[in-house]
């Protein structure tokens, strides 16, 4: 397993980008943007991980900046952890057969949710590209949220 990423929710991008690089000094790594979902993503290095973050993508934090207004209460603006796996299947297997529930199942063989026992959000992305979707995943609901 290897960490990823941290996800924040920002309600404003440009005041969150200004603490973050101008004042904190992370670099911008890369963003994307979804018209369809209403979003823009951007990811940020610490200065000393310049090396690794530019060839690997990771450890980064990841700033989420959904385009229609909202307030975030309860703690909503913190996302989720991120870890890379070797076999997702696997691991969710593992985590279940231990009592873990998969909120959110590897529907498509890339990504599933997790929460840990304090409700953090972690999710848990299949190294090297999805894998070929298979049962019981592929037929498994939501449980909760994540």
């Amino acid at each position: 397993m290897r960490y990823l990423h941290t996800m924040i929710r920002v309600k404003d991008l440009a005041e969150s980008l200004d603490f973050f690089c101008n004042k904190l000094g992370l670099v911008e790594s890369y963003r994307h943007e979804s018209e369809s979902g209403r979003f823009t993503l951007v990811y940020l290095y610490a200065p000393l991980d310049a090396e690794q973050a530019l060839n690997t993508k990771e450890p980064l934090l990841e700033l989420t900046y959904n385009w229609d207004t909202e307030d975030y209460t309860g703690g909503r603006n913190f996302g989720h952890l991120a870890y890379q796996v070797d076999d997702i299947y696997k691991i969710c297997a593992d985590l279940a057969e231990q009592g873990v529930v998969i909120n959110r199942p590897p529907r498509d063989g890339k990504m599933a949710f997790i929460r840990s026992p304090d409700g953090i959000s972690i999710e848990l992305l299949q190294k090297d590209g999805a894998l070929e979707p298979q049962e019981p995943w592929v037929s498994m609901a939501n449980t909760g949220s994540w």
